[in-house]
């Protein structure tokens, strides 16, 4: 293992942990040179047996026995000058820094799928892992996102979906229409006269579905949901009208991603 003590927090190589932003990493410009920064053990686990290739390594000295070995430089200090370098709490002690991969085709990713996740406009990092982190555990074959959604590769969005962000295909959506010519019929999630029961049979009964889910603050836009094949809505109580949107993913996808 090639380990190096940071003496340098100005060191070019330590750029990806401490001075690039998430723009930055992501590279569009440049999108083969593009990184991301992996945060946690078991994340990085993850990542790496998804074939994820490392840069890097980042960790606090009591954590240099867990460093997986894959022949990358491993920078090393104490907590203290870690907070310092990157400006944040390693919640697990370390880092990862890793080239991003190609993103694949939308009608690679639904070859073969029956359920679909399509997460519209989500900003939020935290809601963007929890999404995936449901879609993995709840029977969705894939995510598709659009551009103007936060990236899956983005650290904390990463952590928090537990590393399904590299188990689950996906890619970017440019048009809706992409879905019908794949053979994908749209549900919507939201509040309209048109919304049905999120159980209703009809929608049971549907053979390869997208269901899609807006952002955090207005949902879905008018257009979307004229374009959708169906609109659902999840049954409440007490006089509350809507779910956080990984919340509400969740119930949609336990409801719609079991078989008949």
């Amino acid at each position: 293992m090639q380990t190096i003590p940071i003496t340098d927090l100005a060191a070019p190589e330590l750029a990806p942990y401490a001075r690039l932003t998430e723009a930055q990493l992501l590279n569009r410009l440049h999108p083969a040179e593009g990184l991301f920064i992996c945060e946690s053990l078991k994340v990085i686990r993850v990542a790496l047996a998804q074939g994820m290739k490392p840069v890097s390594f980042l960790c606090e000295e009591k954590f240099l026995p867990q460093v997986p070995e894959c022949g990358v430089p491993v920078y090393t200090a104490a907590r203290e000058v870690l907070k310092g370098l990157t400006g944040y709490e390693l919640s697990r002690g370390m880092l990862c820094c890793m080239h991003r991969p190609a993103l694949p085709s939308v009608a690679a990713v639904l070859h073969g799928a029956r359920r679909v996740a399509v997460i519209d406009s989500v900003v939020n990092s935290e809601n963007t892992g929890a999404i995936f982190r449901a879609a993995a555990s709840l029977g969705m074959d894939a995510v598709l996102l659009t551009r103007t959604c936060c990236d899956p590769l983005n650290r904390r969005a990463c952590r928090v979906s537990m590393g399904t962000v590299f188990q689950l295909p996906w890619t970017f959506l440019d048009a809706y229409n992409q879905l019908k010519e794949n053979g994908f019929s749209t549900i919507a999630l939201a509040l309209t006269d048109r919304s049905v029961p999120i159980d209703a049979p009809e929608l049971k009964a549907i053979d390869r579905m997208a269901i899609v889910m807006g952002t955090e603050g207005e949902g879905l836009s008018d257009q979307v949901l004229r374009m959708a094949d169906h609109v659902a809505r999840i049954p409440m109580l007490r006089g509350v009208d809507s779910l956080n949107v990984a919340a509400a993913a969740a119930v949609a996808f336990w409801e719609l991603g079991r078989p008949l």
